[in-house]
């Protein structure tokens, strides 16, 4: 067996994209907000579990005064979306007139983002801005508005880079999609 091919469970994952790949998106990102945001205050919002990583990443490149925060929502069983999405840990400072830059790991269906933007709202922000370092443009079936996206994909099951398989493979630095089987 290919020694890059790692065993997550039952499921095996190939590479798909590279560390360096990563962390150029990253701070490619990170440069539109510093130009962006820059003098606004904002509030990042990062969505847990899976956006950690690409949080903490950005985090560190912005040069401009910001807050962060965390959300934990859960809609996903095993590789499937389960299609419904609860809060699990809610917000702890007053967002009214604020910037808030939602931060997520990957937009798929769309319907987790539409779930917290609409519960964003009743916060009163200035306005609502989102970051998601992947999105599945063939898989979603909920249009949102993403403002920064650091990379489209297809819509192949993938963990690393603070994404899972039932909780394992988070830790990967690389991103890893599943071998056909």
């Amino acid at each position: 067996m290919d020694r890059n091919i790692v065993q997550v469970h039952d499921k095996y994952f190939e590479p798909f994209i590279t560390e360096e790949a990563i962390q150029r998106e990253v701070t490619r990102i990170a440069v539109e907000m510093n130009r962006n945001l820059a003098g606004k205050d904002p509030v990042f919002l990062g969505i847990l579990n899976g956006a950690f990583m690409f949080a903490s990443d950005l985090y560190k490149q912005l040069t401009f005064p910001c807050q962060i925060s965390f959300l934990k929502l859960a809609s996903y069983s095993g590789t499937e979306s389960t299609g419904s999405v609860k809060q699990l840990i809610g917000i702890n400072r007053d967002l009214k007139d604020r910037v808030v830059v939602v931060l997520e790991d990957i937009v798929d269906t769309g319907v987790t983002l539409e779930t917290i933007i609409r519960q964003l709202s009743g916060y009163e922000p200035a306005e609502i801005l989102v970051a998601t370092f992947l999105h599945k443009p063939e898989a979603t079936i909920r249009k949102v508005k993403l403002d920064y996206v650091g990379m489209e994909i297809p819509n192949n099951f993938i963990l690393g880079y603070g994404l899972d398989y039932d909780g394992y493979g988070r830790n990967f630095r690389e991103i890893y999609q599943l071998v056909d089987e």
